[in-house]
């Protein structure tokens, strides 16, 4: 049996079968494992769920914001705020251009540095802060919102902070923190979340001292307006062990280099202002000195910034979100049908109840993610997944519910409800800006399979050299031996009845944190047995991975929201009183238990094996009458002809 043990955690023992894949597919799971860095120092709260641990001492208190960390911040979110009241998001999305007087004063006010430290030209803010700042502007355009998270989240900022040299910091930080706009270029026209597949290559010069970059980068965000990106490039293999590894090294690109050229700008169905396109490198001189983190370190830097990166997107969500309830409240009051608010109506309310349960909850595992990284505790690479895949299809479900909240005028454009004279409401814009948030950085899809290694390497690090069919016969068995006398100690545990709550949280909030304690134990098991039942298939049965990282997202959400709901209740009772911050949690209770309910359900009965087998079925061109009765519209493409997919903004 092929195995691998990943790197730079080879320390870990964890080990994955390969011996059945493709190579091509062991190539590119190769790749990303040699890429993953190891669990960081202070524990995982989220990731301790899928053991059946809630790790209490990691999440409670619950950390809020600092009165200190918040007045840091004031000056600055008080003139973003006040900025973004003059914006016109609609005018934005009806000319498909940010207006550069706006950009201009952004920059003035430090929104391209918000975390870039103050030596380098910054502000030098906290992520708690940065995020406040992603929700403002998620409640007013998502355009400005993309230019200046992809900007600093993903661009040349967050990179050159986490690995950049000091001579690289002292060089670009400044400049980017003045307005200079970043980019971040990885996806290709054939290639998506498939790293080992990477066309572009950067071949070593003669004179030794620089790179010749060629190769095209797709949807690459901000890239049209960019003074400088970060590139990744496929640069000459390693040889360990007598085989090749693919490396993949990340460059700094000056976009007004010889050789660097912006092919088009991409149109989406939202973001109508988004300055994404495809750039063209060809035989671009890059000097070794702008090589970030390291030759083949690429995809670690990619990973890592991703894994910070990612808060944004539900920052800017729980923003939108805001937004939409807020048009939602005051529509259900006004409107009246049949001699009552249409909010009295069951249906309408619980519409309007759910879309208030979300805000709270995606704001509470922001928070508590974002407080995470500040402090510098432990490992959010986890937390950070959850709260984009959570938020992000949160997002979806609240911009969807107000548009059919507002029925006709929920469809109809805001420019239309102006032009005869109602008070315009751009829910159809709120609907096509927000699709994109469940995919680029990490389509849902590939969050869930994200999580679901994440999940899974706890007990690789267990039982994973006992696999290992390189290791002699007698390491294997000693590893068999330790991984059974682990496991007749942990898996007894998961079947106590009782679950302990925080130490001093109020009463009303216990019963959510017992639910999410008994939950997570419940979830070890049946992760467990799915190991047992599946073994190195597991990998494969992506809808039953995806079922249980959403139990273990919905005790995230539901664990952050009471500790929150606890912590604010402590602190700032006046602002939020105990009725109405009970009645919060009751919801996200009651919503987190019917959806991990439903998820549990769905473990035993289901239909995945009939939808692959049709799926097949279509994939070999059975059941072509399904298509018969349409017309090809004149300029449609063919449906056999070749798609290129990505899931990545970048």
């Amino acid at each position: 049996m092929n195995t691998l043990r990943p790197e730079p955690s080879a320390e870990t023992g964890g080990v994955i079968d390969t011996s059945k894949m493709s190579a091509g597919k062991r190539d590119a799971l190769e790749l990303t494992e040699s890429a993953r860095a190891a669990s960081a120092a202070g524990g995982s709260f989220a990731g301790e769920l899928f053991m059946g641990r809630a790790a209490w001492s990691l999440a409670a208190p619950f950390p809020l914001q600092s009165q200190a960390d918040a007045e840091a911040g004031a000056e600055f979110l008080e003139e973003l705020e006040a900025l973004l009241r003059e914006v016109d998001a609609d005018r934005i999305d009806a000319e498909g251009e940010i207006p550069e007087a706006l950009v201009r004063r952004l920059a003035e006010m430090g929104a391209f540095g918000i975390k870039v430290p103050r030596e380098h030209g910054g502000l030098g803010l906290s992520q708690t802060n940065y995020c406040r700042a992603a929700q403002l502007l998620g409640g007013v355009d998502a355009n400005l919102t993309a230019l200046l998270s992809a900007h600093q989240s993903i661009g040349v900022p967050q990179p050159l902070m986490l690995f950049g040299t000091e001579e690289q910091k002292a060089r670009y930080l400044p400049r980017v923190a003045r307005g200079e706009i970043s980019a971040f270029a990885l996806t290709e026209p054939g290639v998506g979340s498939d790293p080992a597949r990477m066309a572009t290559r950067a071949e070593p010069a003669p004179d030794g001292e620089h790179f010749i970059l060629n190769g095209e980068k797709l949807w690459c965000t901000n890239g049209t307006r960019a003074g400088v990106i970060v590139v990744m490039a496929r640069t000459p293999d390693e040889v360990v062990g007598g085989r090749a590894r693919r490396r993949i090294t990340a460059f700094l690109v000056e976009m007004d280099a010889p050789g660097v050229e912006v092919v088009t700008r991409c149109r989406f169905m939202g973001l109508r202002a988004l300055y994404n396109g495809v750039i063209r490198f060809t035989d671009v001189r890059v000097p070794r000195s702008a090589i970030v983190g390291g030759e083949g370190r690429g995809l670690k830097v990619a990973l890592t910034t991703l894994n910070t990166g990612r808060l944004t997107i539900p920052a800017a969500c729980a923003g939108l979100m805001k937004r939409c309830l807020g048009h939602a409240r005051a529509w259900c009051a006004a409107r009246e049908q049949w001699g009552a608010q249409i909010g009295r109506h069951e249906a309408v309310a619980d519409k309007l109840a759910r879309m208030a349960a979300r805000v709270f909850a995606c704001e509470s595992m922001v928070a508590y993610a974002a407080a995470r990284a500040d402090a510098g505790a432990g490992d959010i690479r986890i937390e950070a997944a959850m709260c984009k895949l959570w938020g992000s299809e949160a997002a979806w479900r609240s911009a969807d519910d107000l548009l059919q909240l507002r029925g006709g005028r929920g469809y109809e454009t805001a420019a239309s409800q102006r032009a005869r004279g109602e008070a315009a409401v751009p829910a159809e814009r709120y609907l096509r800006d927000c699709r994109i948030n469940t995919i680029f950085e990490g389509s849902s899809e590939i969050m869930r399979l994200f999580l679901a290694r994440e999940a899974l390497d706890p007990h690789l690090r267990v039982a994973g050299a006992a696999l290992d069919s390189r290791l002699p016969l007698a390491r294997r068995a000693a590893a068999a031996a330790r991984a059974a006398w682990f496991y007749a100690r942990w898996y007894p545990r998961l079947w106590w009845p009782l679950a302990a709550t925080p130490a001093g949280v109020a009463r009303e909030f216990a019963p959510a944190l017992r639910y999410a304690a008994r939950t997570s134990r419940r979830l070890a098991r049946a992760l467990f047995h799915a190991m047992a039942r599946h073994g190195p298939a597991l990998e494969k049965r992506q809808l039953l991975l995806g079922r249980l990282v959403d139990v273990g997202a919905e005790c995230f959400a539901l664990a952050t929201s009471a500790l929150r709901a606890d912590a604010l209740l402590r602190h700032a009772p006046e602002r939020h009183p105990r009725a109405e911050l009970v009645e919060l949690v009751g919801v996200i209770h009651a919503e987190a238990r019917e959806r991990i309910e439903a998820a549990f359900a769905a473990l035993r009965r289901n239909p995945d094996r009939e939808h692959r087998a049709l799926a097949r079925a279509l994939l070999e061109g059975r059941h072509a009458y399904l298509e018969d009765g349409i017309v090809r519209a004149a300029g449609e493409a063919r449906v056999d002809q070749p798609i290129n997919q990505s899931t990545s903004r970048s």
